[in-house]
């Protein structure tokens, strides 16, 4: 029977690990998972009202994150925002088996700061495990630094400079995340360019069989899982190749249908609106203006 744990505190953080020393505060935890004194039981599920990057290593592959197997033998870096799921699926003996460290911050440090807007921007946080990080030892020793530096600062005493300094380091980590995965598009280039491709025939044929008027519009969603990536990572990877994001990928293939049966049919704009899958004709309007800087009815008039 599956356990399900949610840790909505740093207190919860200290007693699901079983640790006996960390670092207090009230909204960020640093654990070292070295420390980690007891096992975790298999068919338990985790989530928390935190951020959390968990950067780990296993002998054995025995996590889940989402329908995915996370494997950190290699060394890889998750990272999970507030009420994500981890299920472990075998028992973990972490005295033995488990190394690395994890970060754990609340939405409320950040908040009234400029981090705070542009959490948006990290969008690793809705990756699929699949689509970790993984690290060189350069790269590993560089966030593990920034990591060094957030436990010093959490074994000062609490003052006006403390939030600033631990909200400055939280961002600094999360950009050389970033910074590290534009480097792990690259080096996968070519099965990017697999993506891509599969990406451009799964709207080609879309568009060509007519679906649209069964099922209305394609979405990033439904496209990312015919390629089995997460919504996030496949507009990251095809704004990397192509400076297009999923959405303008989808758009591009709507526009080109829209002006076929623009200058091919006697249709009204609305009733092209329509077999769009557009609700609204004027969203349609205002969709086509946006793309090619004529409404609609200047385009037909002007071909």
């Amino acid at each position: 029977m599956s356990v399900f744990i949610h840790l909505q505190t740093v207190n919860d953080i200290v007693n699901f690990f079983q640790l006996d020393t960390l670092i207090q505060h009230p909204l960020i935890a640093v654990v070292d998972f070295s420390q980690v004194n007891e096992s975790i039981n298999a068919e338990t599920k985790i989530s928390s009202d935190f951020y959390a990057l968990i950067f780990k290593t296993y002998n054995r592959n025995n996590i889940k994150y989402g329908r995915k197997v996370i494997d950190f033998q290699d060394g890889s870096l998750i990272c999970m925002a507030p009420n994500q799921v981890l299920e472990m699926d075998n028992e973990i003996d972490v005295s033995e088996n488990m190394m690395g460290w994890g970060l754990f911050f609340h939405p409320d440090l950040i908040r009234a700061t400029s981090l705070n807007d542009k959490m948006k921007g990290y969008s690793f946080f809705s990756y699929e495990i699949s689509e970790s990080l993984h690290l060189s030892e350069k790269e590993k020793q560089i966030l593990y630094d920034c990591i060094l530096k957030l436990r010093a600062e959490l074994q000062e005493n609490i003052d006006l400079h403390s939030q600033d300094i631990l909200v400055s380091n939280i961002e600094l980590l999360l950009n050389y995340c970033s910074r590290f995965y534009g480097r792990q598009f690259i080096t996968r280039k070519h099965s990017n360019n697999l993506i891509v491709a599969q990406v451009e025939k799964i709207l080609s044929n879309y568009f060509k069989r007519n679906d649209i008027n069964e099922n209305g519009l394609p979405t990033v969603k439904s496209v990312a899982e015919q390629v089995n990536l997460s919504p996030g990572y496949l507009s990251d990877l095809l704004k990397k190749e192509t400076g297009k994001n999923a959405q303008d990928h989808i758009h591009f293939y709507l526009i080109e249908e829209a002006k076929n049966s623009l200058l091919n049919s006697n249709k009204s704009v609305g009733e092209i609106a329509y077999s769009l899958g557009f609700d609204y004709p004027q969203y349609f309007n205002k969709l086509f203006k946006q793309k090619t800087g004529k409404t609609p009815v200047e385009f037909r008039s002007m071909n």
